[in-house]
């Protein structure tokens, strides 16, 4: 046997990406979900920019945030959903080893990095409702931009360790990557090597980042459900907390898939394979096609704007 499968190698050129394994045939079909989802994810993030970008009185805190939240879902899943759908349509399934690198550290960061905007996000809710005469001299122009240089560089600097690790490790059984994109675990599978470092840092991430910040996020909500409940009557209450709504919605998209496909990637050993994939796919599909809807819909400046862009067209 000479081919690439399973030729010994310490590093492989390519790798074989296989899509949703044992569901090849039903790839064609699968893909035009995954494609409408691309395109409103990509459709809804541009709005989402072009109207903050056009509004001046958007210029705030929170739709900063949501900026970076949409540039970020942007990123994340234009690193992979087009590989995915070159091997839905046109069985492309070749990756070479520094693309599928540069993949799985974007996949990781930038996942990262969504979850730190999020606690940002929580953090304006939480001076917004608790010091709102403060709210303009704690969060100016140049503490955003800090927050937003912070995340970046924690993000960056937590995904190294993925595609090292996998750089240094010998493979020597398959190039074939049950999966539709570089997600690390899915690759570390392949090495001929103990990958228990790499899994314990794969845990380690999720409860340092995503852990740490959910905690932050439940404390920030504990004190403006505190500050909510202080208010004199049920409408101020109500309309306060209205103020929240889309902020939590944006968690529950992006956390409930998230430790659900961490934990079924690990545990998850009497699972289907496909089903495994499809709930990885479907956490890097939904919280990009989610978080603009949520955002446009509940919150009233975004959806005023829009409407008043479409009637100004039609007019």
């Amino acid at each position: 046997m000479s081919d690439s499968n399973t030729t010994n190698f310490t590093n492989p050129s390519t790798f074989i990406l296989l899509g949703i394994p044992g569901l090849e045939a039903a790839h064609i079909w699968i893909s035009i979900p995954v494609c409408a989802m691309y395109a409103i994810a990509v459709l809804g993030n541009f709005t989402i920019l072009f109207i903050v970008k056009r509004e001046p009185s958007l210029h705030e805190p929170m739709y900063y945030f949501l900026c970076m939240l949409a540039v970020t879902d942007l990123l994340i899943s234009t690193s992979t959903v087009p590989k995915m759908l070159s091997i839905f349509w046109l069985n492309s399934r070749e990756i070479s080893f520094s693309a599928c690198l540069t993949q799985m550290y974007f996949v990781h960061s930038f996942s990262a990095m969504e979850s730190g905007i999020l606690i940002s996000l929580a953090y304006d809710r939480y001076v917004a409702i608790c010091c709102p005469l403060r709210h303009s001299t704690i969060l100016t122009n140049s503490v955003v931009a800090k927050i937003g240089l912070v995340l970046v560089l924690r993000s960056g600097i937590l995904a190294l360790p993925y595609p090292f690790l996998v750089r240094q490790w010998p493979y020597c059984r398959t190039n074939i990557i049950p999966h539709s994109y570089c997600r690390f675990i899915a690759v570390a599978k392949l090495a001929c090597a103990d990958i228990r470092i790499g899994s314990y840092y794969g845990l380690f991430n999720l409860f340092s980042v995503n852990g740490i910040d959910v905690f932050f996020i439940a404390v920030s909500y504990t004190l403006i459900l505190r500050a909510i409940f202080r208010l004199p009557t049920k409408d101020a209450q109500l309309k306060t907390f209205g103020t929240c709504i889309s902020h939590l919605c944006a968690i529950l998209a992006l956390y409930i898939p998230d430790f659900f496909s961490a934990f079924m990637q690990r545990f998850g050993h009497n699972m289907p394979l496909h089903f495994l994939v499809l709930i990885a796919n479907i956490y890097l599909l939904v919280p990009p096609v989610l978080h603009p809807i949520i955002y446009g819909v509940r919150t009233k400046q975004i959806r005023d704007r829009l409407l008043h862009l479409f009637m100004h067209k039609e007019t």
